[in-house]
């Protein structure tokens, strides 16, 4: 009994001490992960920050005087056309011109938040309208059910396959791309060309490169997705995120403001 004892003792041991190393062993692995993690979402507050300090700027110095200043020419043009009303013509026209400059402004900047061919045209369209003239041809197809996707969704693949597109444009033109989407659980993006594979800066570390290569793969972590660029070994480079639908929905849903029984927010 003592020896049966004995070598269960001894068994437990080695089990004990076989669990501590491999929990040591993958504890690096562990914390090179979380550091990761760390480093990703740090890159995303912070391009995020940019942004808004972006659209601050733009708004309170720049379109915001312009519209004072717009304001103020409608009182100068109002007095005129009481004491002078010859000179009136001249400052509605002047006053006109500079309105049509900031509808442009606020256009810009509806653009950079979301591109309006979203709206316009739908997500399949608006990639065919993109990728009309990026190379020798490009194939988009989406499989699957074109039901609404969430926004933040949405916006994330239009904007990997259009990184993905002008990288195609700029490096590979008279190559052939094709775009796959398709969806379940989450949306898959698709992006292959048949150029000759990831520029030498990307690979040899430029930083020209790197921005765009690394915009897609943030552009898919900030709705909880993951984005893969890899070149094939016959030539060609391939852009795959898989962008989770359940997050964003939730996000969504989180942020929405709630209706009250009359249906007003």
């Amino acid at each position: 009994m003592r020896a049966v004892l004995a070598r269960v003792a001894v068994l437990a041991g080695a089990f004990t001490a076989g669990a501590v190393a491999a929990r040591a062993a993958t504890l690096p692995h562990l914390r090179s992960l979380t550091a990761d993690l760390q480093r990703s979402r740090e890159r995303i507050l912070a391009s995020r920050e940019e942004e808004r300090r972006r659209l601050r700027h733009d708004l309170h110095d720049g379109l915001g005087p312009t519209l004072a200043s717009i304001a103020m020419s409608l009182d100068a043009a109002r007095i005129t056309l009481a004491v002078e009303p010859e000179r009136t013509d001249p400052l509605l026209a002047e006053v006109r011109d500079r309105l049509a400059r900031a509808v442009g402004e606020i256009r810009e900047l509806a653009h950079g938040l979301r591109p309006p061919a979203l709206d316009d045209l739908g997500l399949v369209a608006a990639i065919e309208s993109f990728a009309e003239g990026c190379c020798g041809r490009v194939d988009v197809r989406f499989d699957g059910e074109h039901l609404e996707l969430p926004a933040a969704v949405e916006v994330a693949a239009y904007r990997i396959v259009q990184e993905a597109l002008t990288n195609v444009r700029l490096h590979a033109p008279g190559s052939t791309a094709t775009v796959r989407l398709s969806r379940d659980s989450e949306l898959r993006v698709v992006v292959a060309d048949t150029g000759p594979g990831l520029p030498d800066a990307a690979r040899n570390g430029g930083q020209g490169s790197r921005r765009g290569l690394a915009a897609m793969k943030e552009w898919a972590a900030e709705v909880g997705g993951h984005c893969s660029i890899t070149s094939r070994n016959g030539g060609g480079t391939i852009v795959s995120a898989r962008l989770p639908l359940a997050t964003a929905e939730t996000a969504a849903r989180y942020h929405r403001p709630s209706l009250g029984k009359d249906g007003r927010r």
